[in-house]
């Protein structure tokens, strides 16, 4: 995890990500799909990897997307004309919707053992998974439709620092931890029927 953000930051401060006006934002989607691909083929090929996944805690991996609140960013970026409404507005409300109800899953997994298995708890994940594919296309779309006009407000600082640690770094891991807790719930809810 710390070399993965290491090499984001290194990659960020030489400008890698940096796309041209008018043209699909590719170093983003490589710093999006890479790791998610790498960790796909980890789970995919090493049953040692694929058993610590399911051995995390699932507290705990549920209360590191309360970290998503912080899509009021995208709300304030917005309203200060950093980036656009088409990809600020879904962004930061979805992200605020699943970070804020964090917490409420976290409570309801401390009270009831079965609740990781349960509609609610899968839904809340593929919930938190679908927000960040539509912040993932929006932002392509916005990118890919600028202009580069002077002063059009584009996604544009989604791909420097620090912006770029979300996309390149922060989403892909929300979305590695959805899918470990989807792992754990799959395995909770056949426990439950048997």
């Amino acid at each position: 995890m710390a070399a993965w953000f290491g090499l984001v930051v290194s990659l960020g401060i030489s400008g890698a990500f940096v796309g041209r006006p008018g043209q699909p934002p590719v170093a983003i989607a490589i710093g999006v799909g890479a790791p998610l691909l790498m960790f796909f083929a980890w789970l995919r090929f090493s049953p040692s990897f694929r058993a610590f996944v399911l051995s995390l805690d699932l507290r705990l991996i549920t209360a590191m997307q309360a970290w998503r609140w912080a899509g009021l960013g995208f709300l304030s970026l917005y309203a200060h004309n950093v980036l656009p409404a088409m990809f600020a507005l879904p962004a930061g409300l979805g992200d605020m919707a699943v970070g804020f109800a964090a917490p409420w899953m976290i409570l309801a997994l401390v009270r009831r053992s079965d609740f990781a298995g349960s509609r609610a708890f899968v839904r809340w994940n593929l919930f938190g998974m679908l927000d960040l594919a539509v912040a993932i296309v929006l932002g392509t779309l916005s990118a890919t439709l600028s202009s580069g006009a002077a002063g059009e407000i584009t996604t544009a600082p989604m791909a420097t620092l620090p912006l770029l640690v979300i996309p390149a770094f922060l989403v892909p891991l929300f979305l590695m931890l959805h899918t470990a807790a989807l792992m754990q719930s799959r395995l909770i809810a056949r426990g439950s029927r048997v």
